[in-house]
């Protein structure tokens, strides 16, 4: 394959893969004008995040899997295909049709969580060795063009139309994607006989929307007798109960959605649970342009409200390389704990309803969440998983990260949905939400104390090696 195919493939690769972070990004500032326009509350708007983030992660092994028996192209133009029909959906949603949006965001969210494992693939089916890294690496900063990109993309179409044409948009980059994709993937079907883990899925997919939904539904001002209701304790039962079946499904499969092996060390249990409260951080900053709106009234509204992400978004954009740099001299330890500080710190800044009040004070406390998700969300989480997991379980170990982050984001968009709505939402009940993952990042800064620091970390980097080149 000449470098100018490769180049066109990973132009498809990109655009597919832009399309469907972006949407993961954007829906933050249309969040506003979607609570306005179906008059719905703040438990329920959470819904329209936490439905994506839940269908992307039943999605993604789906469709990798799917991918290797029925072939890259044809799975990823369906992923894509589902995608746009869940973005025409979510825009022709009637006014008193929630429920209806609700339906085309898990749409969205089940196609989009195909787009990225089988480009992956399709780079590892199609590149040589040597170029693998970096087109590996271009579809991932997608991710981070995302966050940066979709705050102005949305401030924009916000400014000059409705909240529905921030879906609309989707459905031209899909028809090109499709007709580019048809053409230039390869379509090679290989053969597989391994068996999916179905009951996995099934018993994972129905875990996670049991404990969402019962976050969702606590109302934290009469937390123990809503902690009874009919509404949250048989789905938190449910959830807790699957946590102990799934593990035993698991040990069963031959190719498992989790692989308990990697939860054997210390680190990588780390490592798993300071992702999930990184990826809990990260989707709080969703709510940040409704709290602006409700905090700033008389400078904030729901067609500026987004750029208020962008202090957060430069501040990850600065951050982000600094911490690479910085961790080959520090270690992982200390960037994540300096990363989890500055988390806390941030967020229990943006409770304080007199600092988020202030427009100087909102900027600054955005800022320094920024910085400290900039620690937990790039490379060091990676690069512990690197360490710690052996050679032939680095690929699950890298999706365990994606996984737990992901987990993350599911439970706090739930639990600052119901949070808002039982302080009575606006200012007062943003501020008690924030205050709760402040609290939650104070625990992960004392987690960081448990994880290596950086001259045993060499030192097992340099015990992998050498083990690697026995087994060579």
């Amino acid at each position: 394959m000449n470098g100018k195919s490769s180049n066109r493939i990973l132009l498809v690769l990109f655009l597919g893969v832009l399309m469907g972070a972006l949407d993961i990004a954007i829906v933050a500032p249309a969040l506003p004008s979607i609570k306005l326009y179906f008059g719905v509350g703040d438990r329920i708007l959470a819904w329209t995040f936490s439905i994506y983030v839940l269908f992307n992660l039943i999605g993604t092994p789906l469709m990798a899997k799917l991918s290797d028996k029925y072939g890259r192209r044809s799975l990823y133009i369906l992923d894509v295909v589902l995608f746009a029909v869940g973005s025409l959906v979510v825009a022709l949603s009637p006014q008193k049709g929630f429920g209806v949006l609700l339906a085309g965001r898990a749409l969205q969210g089940f196609g989009a969580g195909g787009i990225f494992p089988v480009a992956s693939a399709v780079i590892g089916d199609t590149f040589p060795p040597e170029k693998r890294g970096r087109a590996l690496g271009s579809i991932g900063a997608v991710f981070g063009l995302a966050f940066i990109v979709g705050p102005i993309l949305g401030g924009v179409i916000l400014s000059i139309a409705k909240w529905q044409w921030m879906f609309i948009i989707n459905l031209p980059i899909a028809m090109v994607v499709i007709l580019m994709g048809w053409k230039l993937l390869p379509s090679v079907q290989l053969k597989t006989n391994q068996r999916f883990d179905w009951a996995g899925l099934v018993v994972l997919s129905v875990l996670l929307a049991s404990l969402a939904y019962g976050l969702n539904q606590i109302d934290t001002q009469h937390f123990f007798s809503s902690l009874v209701s009919l509404s949250v304790l048989p789905f938190l039962l449910l959830g807790v109960l699957l946590l102990f079946v799934l593990p035993g499904i698991e040990r069963k499969a031959v190719d498992p959605i989790i692989n308990l092996n990697l939860l054997i060390g210390r680190q990588t249990k780390l490592a798993s649970l300071l992702s999930a409260g990184a990826g809990l951080g990260e989707s709080g900053l969703v709510f940040i342009p409704a709290l602006a709106v409700a905090a700033l009234p008389t400078i904030i509204n729901t067609q500026n409200s987004s750029y208020m992400l962008m202090p957060m978004v430069l501040a990850m954009a600065v951050g982000s390389p600094l911490v690479g740099r910085l961790m080959d001299k520090f270690g992982s330890k200390v960037m994540v704990f300096a990363g989890t500080l500055l988390l806390a710190v941030g967020m229990m800044m943006l409770s304080s309803s007199w600092i988020s009040a202030n427009l100087i004070g909102f900027i600054l406390s955005a800022a320094v969440i920024g910085l400290g998700l900039s620690s937990l969300l790039g490379a060091p989480m990676r690069y512990i998983m690197l360490n710690e997991a052996s050679a032939e379980n680095r690929t699950s170990a890298q999706g365990l990260i994606s996984l737990s982050t992901s987990i993350g984001q599911l439970t706090s968009s739930a639990l600052i949905g119901a949070v808002a709505a039982s302080v009575g939402g606006g200012v007062a009940g943003y501020s008690a939400a924030y205050r709760v993952v402040g609290i939650v990042a104070v625990v992960m800064v004392i987690l960081t104390l448990g994880l290596k620091n950086h001259q045993q970390e060499i030192s097992t980097v340099k015990n992998n090696q050498q083990t690697t080149e026995v087994e060579a």
